[in-house]
């Protein structure tokens, strides 16, 4: 308890699954979380379970694909609590099926990189203003084993490789001012969003060649798993560690 004493935490997509979590667990931790996504009732009941466990929480509704609600979020969180120590960036979308680089479908490319690789970023550039004012704070951006293996539709991997690119860019670019930034990158994780994908739209030779390269009898990260070690890079204990993307699948792609 109390290893994010008085710390204000900003968590996009805190509306459910690893966000959600992620709130819950840092609200415990005695951070202010500031949980932002797209939909106001998941939000409201996110914020709800927060409050009635003794938490400090203030949810805002934006869509981080454009960047004046990255902008408007941000600068909500500043107002509220005077500063912004922590930017969880776990906002993020699958496409629909694992579409391969010759598939892949042009809708798809642009939601996917608005969302996942922009809006990552329209939060990082936000965020590190504030950031360096205080000449602190931690940004763990949540990518996926997909950015690192190259294990998912094209559009999907494409997005977090970006996001694995721009941690490191940014670590380097603000290393030694008291900004740290690093990323997650988990294997399948149990979350309503995974869970509402349909098998019969699932690219069977891309499914076939991902299987080549992971264990299937290895189990899936829960969203409390993944929060656990947002929690470890977002707090001071993990002070000295910059520009690291950690694979967290249980061995699954060893």
């Amino acid at each position: 308890m109390g290893r994010l004493q008085d710390k204000v935490a900003i968590i996009t997509g805190g509306n459910s699954g690893v966000g959600a979590a992620t709130a819950l667990l840092f609200a415990k931790e005695g951070a202010k979380v500031v949980i932002t996504a797209r939909r106001q009732p998941q939000l409201d009941e996110v914020a709800a379970k927060i409050r009635e466990a003794g938490g400090e929480v203030l949810p805002v509704v934006s869509d981080i694909s454009k960047k004046g609600d990255a902008d408007a979020v941000v600068a909500k969180a500043v107002e509220a609590y005077g500063k912004v120590d922590i930017l969880v960036n776990n906002a993020g979308v699958l496409e629909e099926g694992l579409k391969p680089i010759d598939r892949v479908n042009d809708d798809d490319l642009d939601r996917i990189l608005d969302i996942n690789t922009k809006g990552t970023m329209y939060c990082m550039r936000a965020a590190t203003v504030e950031m360096s004012k205080a000449g602190k704070g931690s940004i763990v951006n949540v990518a996926s084993v997909a950015g690192v293996m190259g294990c998912g539709g094209a559009a999907y991997v494409s997005s977090k490789a970006a996001i694995i690119g721009v941690t490191k860019h940014t670590a380097l670019r603000f290393a030694g001012t008291g900004i740290r930034c690093n990323a997650v990158c988990p294997g399948t994780i149990v979350t309503p969003m995974v869970a509402s994908m349909n098998p019969a739209n699932l690219d069977a030779d891309m499914f076939g060649q991902m299987a080549k390269h992971s264990d299937l009898k290895v189990p899936p990260c829960m969203p409390e798993d993944v929060a656990n070690i947002l929690l470890f890079l977002a707090s001071d204990e993990s002070r000295a560690i910059t520009g690291q993307a950690l694979v967290t699948d249980f061995g699954g792609t060893l």
